[in-house]
């Protein structure tokens, strides 16, 4: 496929706030490329060199971006405000501008993943030279989208789950195929393989787990109490339930990775951890579990304690002063065996005989139990040892990748029937100048929402000004800078109540604590979060953030405690 088509469907897509309109297009877009270009065309559509967990930056800031583009490229971007929109017009204004280019899209890949990889001692000079001469080759459409994905500002609006539609479009019509579709990609979280898939064989396929490539991590449902578990599950496995960090971890015989829970590759920063697997886990697998600081006398510590060895700087110093430790709970994957369909007793039993001697990796403490009084035993044990509750595992439940279901039941200690009966995740989808002190912060308040899967789209709940340190209104315009936008994202449905100064891209996932959920009119979910507050900074994908129906669901047991 030659880039000149992908730009006018790049096009198409930025003209349109419709999902359906855009699974449509994509749908389209698919269907006329090959195995290979599919999975380019994949990453490219989100502006993207690769899957989102190995996808390189390109380092290249709006002045180096002037600098490539060459005389007169400042002056234009004074009065557009878009580096996009000045190349395509210094393009036009060139005579010798081609109206098409006959570049593919692999040649264009090629040059890009050249511009991200460029590094070291003369590197800008370098990136500034490859952007020139991809420049030079492309015609005005076509050079404003590749300056877009080089500046990470192509700005399509949709998910990966639209993504999946319109993959189930080019093979069956419609989106009936979406759920065998989403069932690969649980389990290899790499949107251009699945695209290479389904247009290779135009059928779903089953996909087994693999080393390096992260599987979507599987979810709780919540209870109330341990007399609901125990109507639900019966018999049954209890588990700490730990404040700390979910880690899932790659172990093979040449290296271990580790990726968050929004499958961010965390690797580096976690040396302790990955040294513990190497030395403790000598089969190749992929585990699971939760990392988490200990004192000395063998206490877990608070969650804000672990999470100060989340940095990119000062590693090995941290990892010093304060180690972590690993609680394993679940193996998906041993010796090219695929485990995620094997029940809760044997996975546990395999994770059993994985772990070797040491201190940094250890089996998540766990019970099977026999009655409701047992559980609120375990229950009681569990927050007495500092957790936050514990998880109930159905004993013939399989690994469900990427879904939330009754196989996994939480119950927490933070449950009270007299206020909202769990915190919240939530998306900050933008935010406002601050006023008085926190006009030094740059910011004042920010807006919160919740995910909807069967719309594809975040809905309001809250607009949060008070609750914060001064230190954690600091980190939050910080991780927002980055990730702010000219424009209202297309999957953002927001009253005209609730504007914001600045709008951000969904990325930035932060937990909530509120007193109660009220109906409101104002917030596009329907309900609001009274008296929130921060509790933490979440490593979650937005997509994982609660749902709406989540959020309804708390309303409702809210409101038969109340009774």
């Amino acid at each position: 496929m030659k880039f000149s088509e992908l730009a006018e469907y790049l096009e198409k897509l930025e003209g349109t706030a419709s999902r359906l309109e855009m699974t449509r297009i994509l749908a389209e877009l698919f269907s006329k490329t090959g195995p290979q270009d599919a999975r380019l065309v994949a990453y490219m559509t989100q502006g993207r060199l690769g899957p989102a967990y190995k996808s390189p930056d390109f380092g290249v800031a709006d002045k180096i971006m002037i600098r490539a583009l060459g005389e007169g490229a400042g002056e234009v971007f004074k009065k557009s405000g878009d580096l996009g929109l000045t190349v395509e017009k210094l393009k036009l204004q060139n005579s010798n501008n081609k109206s098409k280019s006959n570049i593919k899209i692999q040649e264009v890949y090629k040059i890009l993943l050249e511009i991200a990889r460029a590094g070291g001692e003369g590197s800008q000079e370098l990136k500034v030279k490859l952007i020139g001469e991809l420049v030079n080759q492309l015609s005005g459409k076509e050079a404003k989208y590749a300056v877009k994905m080089v500046l990470g500002k192509l700005r399509t609006g949709f998910s990966d789950m639209t993504v999946l539609d319109a993959l189930s479009w080019v093979i069956g019509g419609d989106k009936k195929l979406r759920p065998e579709i989403e069932s690969m990609y649980n389990v290899r979280a790499d949107l251009g393989e699945i695209a290479e898939e389904i247009v290779k064989h135009k059928r779903p396929r089953r996909l087994e787990p693999e080393i390096r490539t992260p599987v979507l991590m599987a979810r709780c449902e919540r209870a109330e109490d341990a007399a609901e578990i125990w109507k639900r599950n019966g018999d049954c496995a209890v588990e700490y339930k730990l404040d700390g960090l979910r880690i899932q971890a790659h172990v093979d015989k040449s290296k271990v990775i580790l990726f968050s829970r929004g499958l961010e590759d965390v690797t580096e920063m976690y040396p302790d951890v990955v040294g513990g697997l190497k030395k403790q886990v000598k089969k190749d697998c992929i585990v699971e579990g939760e990392m988490i600081a200990l004192g000395k006398n063998g206490k877990f510590l608070s969650f804000q304690e672990t999470a100060t060895r989340k940095r990119k700087y000062n590693i090995s110093e941290m990892a010093g002063k304060t180690p972590l430790t690993i609680y394993l709970f679940d193996v998906l994957f041993v010796n090219r065996t695929n485990l995620t369909n094997r029940t809760y007793r044997e996975r546990r039993k395999e994770l059993e005989r994985l772990i070797g001697k040491g201190e940094t990796v250890r089996l998540m403490p766990m019970r099977g139990v026999g009655s409701e009084i047992e559980i609120e035993n375990f229950f009681a044990e569990a927050v007495k040892n500092g957790c936050e509750g514990v998880i109930a595992k159905k004993l013939d439940g399989v690994y469900a990748a990427g879904a939330r279901d009754f196989n996994w039941i939480k119950y927490k200690k933070s449950y009270d029937k007299s206020a909202l009966s769990d915190t919240i995740d939530v998306v900050v989808m933008g935010y406002d100048v601050g006023q008085g002190k926190r006009a030094g912060f740059g910011i004042g308040d920010f807006l919160a929402g919740v995910y909807d899967k069967k719309l594809d789209k975040y809905l309001t709940v809250a607009k949060i000004g008070t609750g914060l340190t001064d230190e954690e209104w600091r980190r939050m315009f910080s991780s927002l800078k980055s990730l702010a936008t000219s424009h209202k994202p297309k999957s953002y449905e927001v009253t005209k109540q609730m504007g914001c100064d600045f709008w951000v891209e969904p990325r930035l996932v932060v937990e909530i604590k509120a007193d109660e959920l009220t109906v409101s009119p104002m917030h596009t979910a329907g309900l609001a979060l009274r008296f929130p507050r921060l509790i933490s900074f979440r490593e979650k994908k937005p997509e994982d953030a609660t749902s709406v129906q989540e959020l309804k669901k708390l309303y409702t047991l809210q409101q038969e405690a109340r009774k």
